[in-house]
């Protein structure tokens, strides 16, 4: 069983940038890969970004390309968001999500491990 923790949002100003980060829990955390997806009220869960068990690849929406970076460090079990040009579109909960396949992932049934969410709340 894997456990993933969330933390790092809050409420930014539009242009400001946040740092998300996902703790995970287990020794297999290297081997998975590793995805972060968001949803905004009232709409269904969507894909942000994915990163495989190394880092060497990672994939992303077309609306964040430029302004989001996924990277991870699995000396510390952790994955990271760094979010930068915030706009208002992108408040949602944001959730880590992983698989224990290595490879990275946009699908969302592909994941079989999610967090709890961590809030982004972008003002105009």
């Amino acid at each position: 069983q894997v456990q993933l923790v969330e933390s790092g949002g809050g409420l930014v100003q539009a242009g400001g940038s946040l740092r998300l980060s996902c703790a995970a829990s287990g020794r297999t955390f290297s081997s998975y890969g590793m995805g972060w997806f968001r949803q905004a009220r009232g709409k269904e869960r969507e894909f942000v970004a994915t990163i495989n068990w190394s880092g060497g690849t990672t994939w992303y929406r077309d609306s964040v390309k430029g302004r989001f970076t996924i990277s991870r460090d699995n000396a510390k079990n952790t994955v990271y968001l760094q979010m930068n040009s915030l706009k208002p579109d992108d408040t949602a909960v944001y959730y880590c999500a992983a698989r224990t396949q290595p490879d990275a992932s946009s699908l969302q049934g592909s994941y079989d491990y999610w967090g709890r969410g961590t809030q982004v709340t972008v003002s105009s």
